[in-house]
């Protein structure tokens, strides 16, 4: 495996390119000689003065400037030296043309200008001679007739050598502009994956909350309870425990549940709750919750029952917490025919209670609602207790 990188072993193969075409070219000069009359001009002096216009090609890529002065002088030189046209100025057109090509701006008009510099001087030089070596028309035709020759070999090449260019760019900034588009995309998707990733962590740190926080409030009223009827009446006691055995296993199955979704391999499935499943929650809450129904359940999407479901546990998290151990609670359900209203009250210590500063049963019910395209309000009662009131509708935004 070659260790080269690949730009690098690019510019040699142009290298190579370039000084095999000037090693033609001199090639060329050297086995032709002169085009013309070789015994009225040497061979020799053909040769040297057609040396700087074919070798310098070797620099037309790297150097394309320096290879424009080297060929620009030895071509003056030409013509004073040599008074017919030689092999050597086949490397005109190639000298041009890559000027054009590969240098940018004002200064590939450089070619042109030594073009027709030498478009005058050499035609001029060729046309004046002792011995005209065109036999029959007069000088000023031949140099008119050599001088559209020379022109043409300069601003053809050079022409085609621009358009070259400005389509080289074209294609570099399409290639540009496609690499800034698929990086802007990679972005863009990277950033999708942080907001999916928050967003599933704040979800599953709701679910958290809502579970735990609801299980431990029901064990805890329930342990209490069962604590002070343990003496009085045994068998009260035996619900009680039996309760908090339920809750304990349905929090750890809940649990299970969600933390399955956070590790790979299958979860534990179950279906998620919904409103038939709040009558039992409200059960298990103890005798100080009593609960309301209006209407019946209607066929709603999972995800609406479990919104419904979790504000209700909200509520009745809140009262078991703060309320204090001799307030009662009222839960009302609605059914309406375009939303779900619920209603709970307590008169507990409201107003009075200390904030614990953490407030995400109450954000995250805010949340779940307005997801639901409802709203949610929670706070303490002028009266005293405390109040939570939702509405969710029944026809969700985007179905």
């Amino acid at each position: 495996m070659s260790l080269v990188p690949p730009l690098r072993r690019s510019a040699r193969r142009e290298l190579i390119a370039d000084g095999a075409l000037a090693a033609c070219l001199t090639a060329l000069t050297c086995f032709w000689g002169d085009v013309t009359v070789p015994q009225r001009d040497s061979y020799l002096t053909t040769l040297l003065t057609g040396l700087p216009l074919t070798t310098p090609i070797v620099l037309r890529r790297r150097r394309p400037l320096l290879m424009l002065a080297i060929a620009t002088v030895g071509g003056l030189v030409q013509c004073v030296a040599v008074e017919a046209p030689t092999p050597s100025l086949i490397a005109v057109p190639i000298i041009t043309y890559s000027v054009a090509r590969w240098v940018d701006g004002h200064g590939s008009r450089l070619a042109v200008l030594a073009g027709f510099i030498g478009a005058v001087v050499g035609p001029y030089r060729w046309s004046h001679t002792r011995e005209p070596w065109i036999p029959g028309p007069d000088p000023s035709s031949v140099f008119t007739l050599l001088f559209l020759i020379c022109t043409a070999m300069v601003l053809v090449p050079y022409l085609i050598g621009r358009r070259v260019r400005e389509s080289d760019r074209v294609e570099l900034e399409r290639e540009l502009a496609a690499e800034a588009q698929y990086e802007a995309e990679l972005t863009a998707q990277a950033e999708r994956a942080r907001t999916t990733e928050a967003r599933v962590r704040n979800e599953i740190a709701r679910e958290l909350h809502d579970v735990v926080a609801h299980s431990l409030s029901v064990i805890t009223v329930q342990a209490q309870g069962g604590k002070a009827l343990a003496a009085k009446n045994p068998d009260a006691a035996v619900h009680v425990l039996g309760t908090i055995a339920d809750m304990s296993r349905d929090a750890l199955v809940e649990m299970r549940r969600i933390v399955g979704v956070l590790r790979e391999g299958p979860a534990e499935y179950r279906p998620q709750p919904g409103l038939d499943d709040i009558p039992t929650m409200v059960e298990r809450a103890g005798e100080r919750v009593h609960l309301e129904v209006v209407g019946s359940p209607p066929q709603v999407p999972p995800t609406l029952g479990l919104a419904a479901y979790r504000i209700c546990q909200e509520a009745m998290t809140n009262f078991l917490k703060h309320a204090g151990p001799k307030a009662h609670c009222w839960m009302r359900l609605d059914y309406g025919a375009e939303r779900i209203v619920i209603d709970v009250v307590d008169d507990g210590a409201g107003a009075a209670v200390l904030d614990d500063g953490a407030g995400n049963g109450l954000r995250g019910m805010a949340e779940r609602a307005t997801a639901m395209g409802g709203t949610a309000d929670a706070g303490p009662r002028p009266e005293g207790g405390f109040a939570v009131h939702a509405e969710l509708p029944l026809e969700q935004p985007g179905r």
